[in-house]
């Protein structure tokens, strides 16, 4: 006979099938079995086959309806890490509670030196199906790839360390894979988790709310996104010349090739924003020098170059033409709108010296912001002047 789940669910779904439906004919008997053996392959993510017939029960009215369907194909969970012993156990404990998960994990180490392996092989002792790799020196897009190739499973959901999965995240995640005609990738969404008031005000000024998203032009990031193996092997991976921006450059190689793609927000991560100024600094440092190195958004470089050019000259012109102030000051209204808006539902939790604060954090991170990418973006074009020889022709613009 089948395995009771451990949660008895297989056991309580039979007893309300046969209180409901009784066990008067062979065909209701057999369409019993169907059920269990329906319900077991969804527990345990692989199809569940009866003789030489996969079974395909038929499900009481309205229980579709009920249940989220949950893919039968395998699906593997891949992540790169580098000295992230303090962040992998929230995300492993998430993906213990998934309602679906993953049939594999596989972790690449890219030589941590804090403990980090020491983490992952604790949570591998527990019983998560954890591959760990170890990789000393790769970067992000190599541990991936690393990860992708030792996964067995079609489909791969990508995430990164330092989050929080939603319990249904894989589920929501993975469901478009069974529609009748699934797209290619999935993109999921991501929220911030702040645990200070300026990383509160650091998640409203630089990630969008999902009433925001345009589904269309929205590229996911690769710590919420799950694509099959074809995709991956047609676009040859992720691009390993490139330390940062590498999820961005991999959508737009997606994007090219013809990936169909779909949007599932439901499926969410929680990451915390960086815990200071300095650290913000060095992480848009790094994200504008891997926009210089991949040739990525050139007239959006210029117009941020060409604004603060002329923002002094602005304030020079106003000494003579003290009206030009009035234009200056809409212009920065307009620039923090959105981040104050964003932050608005959480100033509701503050003391009124925090509010204060957090308000004043925006501009003051709009500003670090562009600093650190107008400092990085030339570093990684004069990078790309002279490592000429290391990057792909051809490789996808914008």
């Amino acid at each position: 006979m089948f395995s009771e789940s451990p949660d008895g669910s297989n056991r309580r779904y039979r007893e309300r099938t046969h209180r409901q439906f009784g066990r008067t004919s062979r065909g209701e008997v057999a369409n019993d079995i169907c059920l269990l053996a329906h319900f077991g392959s969804a527990y345990l993510g692989s199809r569940t086959y009866l003789g030489s017939r996969i079974c395909k029960p038929t499900l009481p009215e309205g229980e579709g309806a009920r249940r989220p369907r949950v893919t039968e194909r395998r699906v593997a969970l891949c992540l790169t890490v580098l000295n992230e012993a303090d962040n992998l156990a929230a995300l492993f404990a998430s993906v213990e509670a998934q309602t679906r998960r993953p049939d594999e994990i596989v972790v690449v180490d890219g030589g941590s030196t804090d403990g980090t392996v020491e983490v992952a092989r604790a949570w591998q002792a527990r019983g998560l199906p954890i591959t760990l790799l170890l990789r000393p020196g790769a970067n992000i897009s190599a541990g991936r790839n690393a990860a992708i190739r030792e996964a067995g499973a079609p489909l791969i959901a990508v995430t990164d360390a330092g989050v929080r999965l939603e319990p249904g995240w894989l589920s929501a995640l993975t469901r478009p894979f069974d529609e009748p005609d699934p797209p290619e990738v999935v993109a999921g969404f991501f929220r911030s988790d702040p645990r200070t008031t300026f990383e509160a005000a650091l998640g409203a000024t630089t990630l969008p709310n999902v009433a925001e998203i345009r589904p269309e032009r929205f590229y996911p990031s690769s710590r919420s996104v799950a694509f099959t193996r074809g995709a991956w092997e047609r676009v040859g991976g992720y691009p390993e010349w490139l330390d940062y921006c590498e999820d961005l450059l991999f959508d737009f190689a997606l994007e090219d090739a013809g990936c169909r793609r779909s949007w599932a927000p439901e499926a969410v991560v929680h990451f915390r924003p960086r815990p200071s100024a300095r650290a913000f600094f060095r992480q848009y440092y790094r994200y504008a020098r891997g926009d210089g190195k991949a040739d990525l958004w050139r007239k959006r470089h210029a117009i941020r170059y060409a604004t603060y050019l002329g923002l002094p000259l602005g304030l020079l012109a106003a000494r003579r033409w003290p009206w030009l102030l009035g234009p200056l000051a809409l212009a920065v209204a307009v620039y923090v709108r959105r981040p104050c808006l964003r932050l608005r539902p959480a100033l509701g939790g503050m003391s009124w010296p925090d509010r204060l604060a957090a308000l004043a954090w925006v501009p003051a991170l709009r500003l670090i912001g562009d600093v650190a990418k107008m400092a990085g973006h030339p570093v990684g074009l004069w990078w790309r002047l002279r490592h000429r020889e290391l990057i792909p022709p051809g490789h996808p613009r914008r």
